[in-house]
């Protein structure tokens, strides 16, 4: 008779221990993966909300994944203009120093020397 005891206790506690958060930014996906652990439940148990159903079509939608889709693309294209950015920074960087040395090389550097 002891056994089955010891099988529900185990089950009512079946989720394990997770240490606690570092960040708010780690709290946060712990808590969205727990949502989306109890809302696969509750589709597979057919206990889910039409608000839970309707969510988990939409993001399965032609829609949805075209608009992830661009998302993305827009992130690749505000990297992409980032290292344009810094890296004409660093050609601007690469001219000055090169007058300035052609200056020095010549006698006309002065007081300018870095």
């Amino acid at each position: 008779m002891r056994k089955p005891k010891e099988k529900t206790v185990e089950s009512a506690d079946s989720s394990p221990k997770r240490r606690p958060a570092l960040s708010m930014e780690t709290r946060e996906q712990q808590l969205i993966s727990l949502a989306v652990d109890l809302a696969e439940k509750q589709l597979l148990d057919g206990t889910a909300s039409a608000q839970v159903i309707s969510h988990y079509l939409k993001m399965g939608s032609t829609k949805e994944r075209i608009e992830k889709d661009i998302l993305e693309k827009q992130k690749e294209l505000i990297t992409a203009k980032t290292q344009a950015l810094q890296s004409a920074r660093n050609v601007e960087e690469l001219y000055a120093n090169a007058i300035n040395a052609i200056r020095n090389y010549s006698g006309q550097g002065g007081s300018d020397n870095d």
